[in-house]
């Protein structure tokens, strides 16, 4: 073991020891054990504001900002500091709610607030104060009631105030003035991927020394947004001996579109994929509204999100629904396998030792006509209990091709293969519906759990072609 101060080396190459910028200033994190989290580190520091609720990214009274990049510059991106391990942000900056203003100075933000009455016990304030102020920043962000995404605080729960006069507060903003430091600091790039190389935790500079360390250690916790591992590390006592992060690998984190396919890679977050993606993939434009809040989409990975084989994910059903395959990383090379061979079992997948997801692969031209249904206790920010993605080629009043895919009704997310077939090849009408929604209830193995019973999964399923062929129509 290195002794502290030492700086560690990678392939003969020094690494600076891992440092962070809190509210401006550097903080070293050498001796910051790999299941610390952002959170944790914050608080150890005097920095109270931000707080623990739920410890799995549900209430958001943990958020900060990172300065992320946005094209030439950077854009202040609210994250869940209780998941994101704290060396997963070595070289990166970091803004907690009193960095953006404490008393005698108020943010805008904070003001406003407390001019709306916005807070009254004040424990999810602070959270509250990070995602407005991300959304205060937004470039183009129209001023005024309409110009405030009020999605943008969607994953921020508040118990006591209630939300009208936080909405109120959020609507009533103006843009920043001309002298605002966190808007100038969006004009400047934000700070590149640091290689970080401590004791139980690394950030691997490319996709080939990732490969390497995931062989040298296989029993190591891979790790992107951390949204997953993050959970199990909070609440379960997670622990790995090794900690490798993917997030910022640039062979994970492109994106390309082509007559025939459109290529995702890993490492991008849900809400990159949904900004670079727009609407060109309609099935997809309706998970994300639907997908968690923006807070865990700022940091979930499309890759990360498959790997972890959640049969329960809402990603998984539509991409099962666009005939998605996976490109899988190794150090003997590529190999490509279809999304609905992936998954083997609950939580297991066709993934070897030291092998990466690498990319997602979306064939093209997509189908015309795609719905996605999801079933859950609340309409924003929940786990689904069934999630139902169908996308149909009709010609001439016929089904020529059907795919559909299914979350929460068995160990897997699985194609409903046997639904498909009774579509396929017979008119679009009210009796092919009434005959497939027969079959689609039988499909998978649902059972009962505290979010649904197995009986009702089976009839969602039922219904969510019935609900499709009344609500919109298909030609």
């Amino acid at each position: 073991m290195r002794a502290p101060g030492t700086p560690a080396r990678a392939e003969g190459r020094t690494v600076p020891e891992p440092q962070i910028t809190v509210n401006g200033q550097s903080r070293p994190l050498a001796g910051v054990p790999a299941h610390t989290n952002a959170l944790d580190f914050v608080r150890g520091l005097g920095l109270t504001g931000a707080k623990e609720g739920c410890a799995e990214g549900e209430c958001g009274a943990c958020a900060v900002l990172v300065a992320r990049p946005d094209g030439d510059g950077s854009r202040w991106t609210p994250v869940n500091a209780c998941l994101v391990p704290a060396l997963a942000l070595d070289g990166q900056e970091v803004v907690t709610a009193e960095g953006l203003g404490g008393p005698g100075d108020l943010h805008p933000v904070q003001a406003g607030l407390a001019e709306a009455g916005g807070s009254q016990c004040g424990y999810c304030t602070p959270g509250f104060v990070c995602s407005m102020a991300a959304e205060y920043y937004r470039p183009a962000r129209p001023p005024g009631p309409d110009g405030f995404d009020v999605h943008a605080i969607g994953g921020n729960l508040c118990r006591c105030t209630g939300y009208r006069p936080i909405r109120d507060a959020a609507c009533a903003l103006g843009a920043p003035p001309a002298a605002d430091p966190f808007a100038e600091r969006q004009g400047r790039p934000a700070p590149g991927p640091a290689q970080t190389r401590v004791d139980g935790f690394a950030r691997p500079a490319d996709l080939a020394d990732a490969l390497a360390l995931l062989a040298a250690h296989p029993d190591a916790a891979v790790v992107a947004g951390s949204t997953d591992w993050g959970v199990e590390a909070n609440l379960r006592g997670r622990r790995a001996a090794h900690v490798v992060a993917v997030d910022r690998l640039p062979e994970l984190r492109g994106l390309t579109t082509d007559a025939d396919v459109i290529e995702i890679g890993a490492a991008l977050t849900l809400s990159e994929v949904e900004a670079a993606l727009g609407d060109d993939v309609p099935l997809l434009a309706q998970v994300w509204p639907q997908f968690a809040s923006r807070l865990i989409r700022n940091s979930a990975t499309i890759g990360g999100n498959l790997a972890t084989a959640s049969p329960i994910g809402d990603l998984a059903p539509a991409l099962l629904a666009l005939d998605a395959r996976l490109v899988l990383a190794s150090a003997d090379g590529d190999r490509e396998v279809a999304l609905a061979d992936f998954f083997t079992g609950y939580r297991e997948t066709v993934l070897r030792p030291a092998e990466l997801v690498r990319a997602v692969r979306v064939p093209t031209p997509l189908a015309a006509h795609a719905t996605f249904r999801k079933i859950a206790k609340r309409r924003f920010d929940d786990i689904s209990s069934v999630a139902v993605a169908v996308a149909l080629d009709v010609v001439d009043g016929a089904v020529v091709r059907a795919r559909i895919g299914l979350g929460g009704v068995a160990a897997t997310p699985v194609r409903a293969r046997a639904t498909e077939a009774v579509l396929e090849g017979r008119t679009w009408d009210l009796d092919t519906v009434e005959a497939a929604s027969a079959v689609l209830a039988q499909e998978g193995t649902p059972i009962d759990d505290q979010r649904a019973s197995a009986a009702y999964r089976s009839a969602m399923l039922g219904n969510a072609l019935r609900a499709w062929w009344h609500e919109e129509e298909v030609p």
